[in-house]
């Protein structure tokens, strides 16, 4: 089985010491594809770089997330979006826009909302120009941004940990977005709600490291190894076996980001003796 984290921050601080080994670890738990979210300018441009370092596994995505709005210095914002319009052309390193969205728990007063409201659109006009799928956060805000998103014309959006309301998640369907879920699948009842009602092609995995985690995760570093536990449980609970699974969140992976995945031998001679164990 082949996995994939569509979302992890790799370019985080709490990394920096050990990326060679988490790089490591995932290639030996058959992690594919790692997809490297930003922050800010500082974290974009350490994306961009790891997928860079590590091209064919890493890919970045660029982007301003909601929690650092209150902290953008000046031209940072301008900036990011030049690095995002600069990096378009180069295939299969840069693939999406994010993390971005709305979240009201880092905006208090009204000037940091307005600001963040602001600082969204200008991402969500970035990746239009620059035909890039977006990676949102939604926590609080999912009826807004679903108010929002029908004014740019986006090649892709997917609701990284999206947790509610589930009422919604018939619309994100509708519209051919995806949702991303990780470790809270194996102990969060909500969780595995969201991944019992949504459909199995509009399904993508994620880690969103280095948050930590309770459950059999509590007082361990996030890192890509988790996913296949993730596999595990959205198998248990879509009824279904590990390997269907892997494999069409796989194809929902390459279906989001267009990304042709550059297997080693190794990885390929692997998924074939896997496909056949479990044929």
């Amino acid at each position: 089985m082949r996995f994939v984290d569509v979302h992890v921050h790799l370019s985080d601080p709490e990394y920096t010491h050990n990326i060679g080994e988490i790089v490591e670890e995932a290639k030996r738990s058959n992690v594919v594809a790692l997809v490297a979210n930003s922050m800010d300018l500082e974290t974009s441009l350490r994306s961009l770089r790891l997928a860079e370092e590590h091209s064919g596994l890493v890919y970045a995505a660029l982007g301003v997330h909601p929690w650092n709005v209150k902290n953008l210095a000046a031209n940072e914002l301008e900036q990011t979006l030049n690095l995002i319009s600069q990096q378009r052309t180069t295939p299969n390193r840069v693939v999406a826009v994010g993390e971005i969205g709305l979240d009201p728990q880092y905006a208090k007063r009204r000037e940091l909302k307005e600001t963040q409201v602001r600082v969204f659109h200008e991402m969500l006009r970035g990746a239009e120009k620059a035909s890039l799928p977006v990676i949102i956060h939604s926590r609080w805000t999912a009826p807004k941004i679903l108010g929002i998103l029908p004014s740019y014309n986006l090649r892709g959006v997917l609701f990284h940990w999206f947790s509610s309301p589930v009422e919604l998640l018939s619309q994100l369907v509708e519209r051919g977005y995806y949702v991303s879920e990780g470790p809270p699948s194996v102990f969060s009842n909500r969780i595995r709600e969201i991944i019992e009602e949504t459909p199995i092609t509009s399904l993508l995995t994620e880690t969103d490291g280095p948050v930590r985690f309770w459950g059999p995760f509590k007082d361990k570093t996030t890192t890509p190894a988790f996913i296949p536990q993730v596999v595990q449980a959205i198998a248990e609970i879509k009824k279904t076996s590990e390997a269907e699974v892997a494999e069409q969140i796989l194809n929902n992976f390459i279906d989001f980001f267009k990304v042709s995945l550059q297997l080693s031998a190794s990885d390929k001679r692997r998924g074939e003796m896997q496909h056949k164990y479990h044929e």
